[in-house]
């Protein structure tokens, strides 16, 4: 049987939608917004009817009707932590994502999609970035006022977990992968069984440092600081998340062109730009020692993964440990999709939200 999936994924700086018969793309759109444009809105007007919108008039003039679609799946927000799987849109969820206490553009996303199924059409998300599959041990920070939480890329982490166990056809609940997404930021997930059961948290720049994100700081250097009255807490924020990595060191987060720069002999390209490849890898070292050294395989995925620079440096200092495969890119769109569709065809079963 044939289904239309709606998917909307809100970012920070665009709004990407696609409608999917099954697996293949009907339509698709990357809406982008300029900074202005958000800053920008009329009186009593948000992002959210901004962006509502925007993806309403696009439906239209590609000649779809929202009564077309059989179901919507957005990418999910900061909500509070739950399992990895596909959760219909409640009151409880959409509370929690109006209210959530930081905001990301992927609050958006299960709002605006809830909105356009008019209670008609059900509503999904996805994985969400507060996927929280975590062992108690890893819960452990160091002191009792500070415990690790488990943000990451779920959405394509999982997706090209479960991508690579079809192409050796295995099923992903009995692999032991270390599954690497580098974007903007960078996480490094243990996924044992299914399960990812230790993972850097990379929405505030833990662990490695990325294009954008500082990675974990001498902390004794960050308190003093924040405690020297040159700086305020946004900017010391930026300078974590935003402002950090190659930014920081660099001036831009082009990771390709500094990668074709460092090629090209210019040295501190090519020293920033192996360092960020040396904290990958030990990262991945150290993700290695929760799974006691039987890992299937070691995964890069993300945006970065297309540069063979950055791969082979990191293959060249991890490859002892497992065999490295590539899946360059990600493709959240697909993996939304790819949701609602095993939801539709009773492979699996959406979960309840509670909060």
């Amino acid at each position: 049987m044939k289904y239309i999936i709606l998917v909307i994924n809100p970012g920070s700086t665009s709004t990407k939608i696609a409608i999917f018969e099954n697996e293949k793309v009907l339509y698709s759109e990357n809406i982008q917004h300029s900074i202005e444009e958000l800053n920008s809105l009329k009186l009593n007007e948000t992002e959210f009817d901004l962006r509502k919108t925007i993806i309403e008039e696009k439906i239209i003039s590609a000649n779809f009707s929202i009564s077309d679609i059989h179901l919507i799946v957005a990418r999910g927000g900061l909500l509070k932590p739950v399992e990895s799987g596909i959760y219909e849109v409640n009151k409880k969820m959409i509370t929690d994502l109006s209210m959530a206490e930081r905001y990301h553009a992927s609050n958006l996303g299960g709002l605006i999609a809830d909105s356009f199924s008019g209670g008609k059409i059900k509503a999904y998300i996805a994985d969400p970035v507060v996927v929280d599959e975590m062992e108690d041990i890893a819960r452990f920070s160091g002191h009792p006022k500070f415990k690790r939480e488990s943000v990451f890329h779920a959405l394509n982490q999982k997706a090209v977990a479960r991508a690579y166990a079809d192409s050796i056809d295995l099923n992903y609940n009995i692999l032991n992968l270390i599954v690497v997404h580098m974007g903007g930021g960078i996480s490094v997930g243990v996924h044992k069984k299914g399960r990812v059961i230790d993972v850097n948290q990379a929405l505030d720049g833990e662990g490695p440092f990325s294009p954008e994100r500082s990675g974990s700081l001498p902390i004794g250097d960050v308190v003093k600081l924040a405690f020297s009255n040159v700086y305020t807490e946004d900017e010391i924020m930026k300078m974590i998340v935003g402002k950090g990595g190659l930014v920081a060191y660099m001036g831009s987060n082009n990771a390709y062109k500094i990668s074709v720069d460092a090629e090209n002999g210019d040295k501190k390209s090519k020293d920033v730009f192996e360092a960020m490849a040396y904290q990958i890898s030990k990262e991945i070292g150290a993700m290695a020692t929760v799974l006691n050294g039987n890992v299937d395989a070691i995964i890069l995925t993300g945006g970065l993964a297309n540069s063979k620079m950055l791969n082979n440096l990191i293959t060249e200092r991890v490859r002892y440990i497992a065999d490295v495969e590539v899946f360059p890119g990600e493709d959240e769109m697909k993996a939304l999709a790819s949701n609602g569709l095993m939801l539709m065809q009773n492979k699996i079963i959406a979960k309840e939200y509670l909060g």
